[in-house]
């Protein structure tokens, strides 16, 4: 469980997280999985919050994914309820009867239609779904709302992480300053496919759930779409954005005079995407794996992924072995265009293969030292076009065979 797990040795500090205006939290001990801890996130938004959202491709979905996409036109948000333990997929009937009876109790305590409530929920898959449960801490959750519940919201959604996530950033929308803030939560099972994971970003800016959308999707191309740690992606992936307004800026129609609210945005969702990686299930090392010269960006990415996917370099970069042969190869098995007199591949700043061959002179003590740290720097130059794009990964440990064979018991 989350909470015997030991921090990730890359985990980050929690940043201080002023109220948003507009937003409440309040969690809850339901009991759905864990024991001895907070299961279940209720957060309050502002009548009239606009939101945006992101969901996986994955082809079985949760019941609570479907449920957003059927509420996402909306456009509108008055509750978000959480909870870890339990994914509620492949519930059937079950676990649609689950979603209904927690959006039902949820929009009863906050007085809204249940339509205006998205759910989200994280852990075993398959399993039986108790919303009972859920529902039964409803009115305890309303009674307990509180505008300063950041830190306790980024714990009560966690399964196997380590650490809680977050971050926050200021803005200005014409002279008005707006807040951006969010958590997720991710540690296993997590590759690009939309988004991985679970996260919810704030911001008390007046934003049209359109114009929302729009960021949102581009916001999370550079960020949550180019991580992995196994190269699974959930079943369960969410990523929401919800604008509480409260900040009474200058009224926004389109993302023209949005750009300083924009990198803001990107900022925060770089953030939370990187600690995912940070707290891949045991992780000792990040990886940054960066990719120039290829036909496409899209190209690119597909490139650095299958780097960053790939057992061999993962477990290279755990043994802390400067073996770019096992980079080279996975160049060669993603299926992008890439020839191999043409490659060059570099680890911390140090070229180490070119035109085909080993560079003349290469010295691996520099890469060797590199390789023992904790932030590892992988580049390859495919000497193609113009394409580039930087993803991010983590080694592959025992510690990982050791999380997951053990997940349910």
């Amino acid at each position: 469980m989350a909470d015997a797990l030991p921090a990730s040795p890359l985990a980050l500090p929690l940043p201080e997280l002023p109220p948003v205006a507009g937003v409440r939290f309040a969690t809850a001990e339901a009991g759905i999985r864990y024991r001895g801890r907070t299961d279940v996130l209720l957060v309050e938004f502002a009548p009239g919050t606009a939101v945006a959202g992101v969901f996986t491709r994955n082809k079985c979905p949760g019941a609570p994914v479907s449920w957003c996409r059927n509420i996402l036109p909306g456009g509108v948000a008055r509750g978000l309820l959480v909870n870890a333990g339990n994914a509620n997929v492949f519930n059937g009937v079950a676990g649609e009867a689950a979603v209904r009876a927690s959006a039902d109790a949820a929009g009863r305590v906050l007085g809204c239609p249940p339509e205006q409530i998205f759910l989200a929920s994280t852990g075993v898959i398959g399993a039986p779904m108790p919303g009972g449960k859920i529902v039964a801490v409803m009115d305890d959750l309303a009674s307990r709302l509180a505008p300063d519940g950041w830190e306790a919201a980024s714990r009560a959604i966690m399964t196997t992480d380590t650490f809680p996530k977050a971050a926050t950033r200021t803005a200005r929308i014409g002279g008005t300053a707006v807040r951006i803030s969010g958590f997720a939560k991710g540690s296993g099972m997590i590759a690009p496919d939309m988004a991985t994971m679970l996260a919810f970003i704030v911001t008390d800016a007046a934003v049209p759930a359109s114009v929302l959308q729009t960021m949102l999707r581009q916001g999370i191309e550079p960020s949550f779409n180019c991580i992995t740690v196994d190269s699974d992606t959930s079943t369960s992936d969410t990523v929401l954005l919800f604008a509480t307004g409260q900040a009474d800026n200058s009224p926004v129609t389109d993302a023209r005079g949005l750009a300083g609210f924009r990198r803001a945005l990107g900022e925060v969702l770089h953030d939370l995407a990187l600690m995912v990686v940070r707290d891949g299930e045991g992780a000792n090392k990040l990886m940054e794996i960066a990719v120039t010269g290829a036909v496409s960006a899209r190209s690119a990415r597909r490139i650095g992924l299958a780097i960053a996917n790939s057992p061999l370099v993962k477990t290279a970069v755990a043994g802390e072995d400067a073996n770019w042969g096992r980079i080279v190869m996975a160049v060669g098995k993603a299926g992008e265009p890439a020839e191999r007199d043409r490659l060059a591949v570099a680890v911390g700043g140090v070229w180490m293969a070119r035109d085909g061959k080993i560079v003349d002179g290469y010295d691996e003590t520099p890469v060797a030292a590199h390789m023992r740290g904790r932030e590892i720097r992988i580049t390859v130059d495919l000497g193609l076009g113009r394409g580039r794009a930087i993803v991010w990964g983590c080694d592959l440990t025992h510690g990982y065979i050791d999380i997951n064979g053990s997940y349910r018991s």
